[in-house]
């Protein structure tokens, strides 16, 4: 924990002193000027509406992606028709660009809804294709034991697939929320949803506000921190209370589709 901290300090310190050399405020603000602004920025109630706008709707969108994300992965695990289906589709999701996806989504429901819907779209494949690789690493052994002994699909799932696919699903879901929290601030932003964090990113840049435009960085920063904090919490939850059972994995093996 020292040693990460005094990275951290050496970091800002490093920002500091470029902020200092360049001396140009417009160009470069350093982490002093960066609180200042986000502290003028939190006495404003909009400030605070917008945080919650963007996070209840990116947040909204992860949860959707993930869930059927996962879904889907059980599906497509048990039908190779579903799995063969879906292989192109999540081949091109991974592949477009989200400006594209953005303006695609733009047109065809308004900017309101944005960041939800592609937060989604992102989210998606990758907890697609962690879990379809978690079940896909399933030992057959056991699956062929739990068959002999005709152990029921409940127990199958919380001692044999739930234990295989957990690193996975804790792999994705890193993942998935920064790339959830970029796409989603980077959809605002094009779109122009009224009281969000990328209508405040684009205001910022407008009027040229370098120190506002670094302070809500930090806030995206912050809350996408925050919300794999909680989300990793939630998955970890089971293992905490004994539901289900792991083995001991270092980092290096906490797999998943990179995607």
């Amino acid at each position: 924990m020292k040693k990460k901290i005094l990275i951290i300090a050496m970091w800002l310190l490093i920002w500091q002193l470029l902020s200092l050399i360049i001396h140009n405020k417009i160009l470069l603000v350093g982490p002093v000027e960066t609180i200042q602004s986000l502290i003028t920025l939190s006495q404003n109630p909009e400030f605070w509406q917008s945080v919650i706008a963007s996070a209840m709707r990116i947040g909204l969108g992860f949860i959707l992606g993930a869930l059927f994300g996962i879904f889907m992965a059980a599906l497509a695990y048990q039908k190779s028709l579903v799995r063969d289906f879906l292989e192109p589709l999540v081949a091109a999701l991974k592949a477009i660009p989200v400006a594209s996806f953005v303006i695609i989504v733009l047109i065809w429901i308004g900017n309101i809804n944005l960041s939800i819907v592609i937060s989604f779209l992102i989210v998606f494949p990758i907890m697609y294709l962690n879990t379809l690789e978690g079940l896909n690493s399933t030992d057959k052994k056991l699956l062929e034991m739990a068959h002999v002994y005709r152990i029921g699909t409940f127990r199958k799932i919380r001692y044999i697939y739930l234990p295989e696919i957990y690193f996975f699903l804790v792999s994705g879901v890193k993942l998935s929320i920064g790339m959830a929290w970029k796409s989603g601030v980077a959809a605002e932003v094009i779109g122009q949803p009224l009281g969000t964090i990328g209508n405040g990113l684009y205001r910022a840049k407008i009027y040229l506000e370098t120190g506002d435009l670094f302070a809500w960085t930090l806030v995206i920063i912050i809350l996408s921190w925050l919300f794999e904090k909680v989300f990793l919490l939630l998955i970890k939850a089971p293992v905490l209370f004994g539901i289900i059972k792991t083995a001991p994995c270092d980092n290096d093996s906490e797999g998943g589709a990179r995607n």
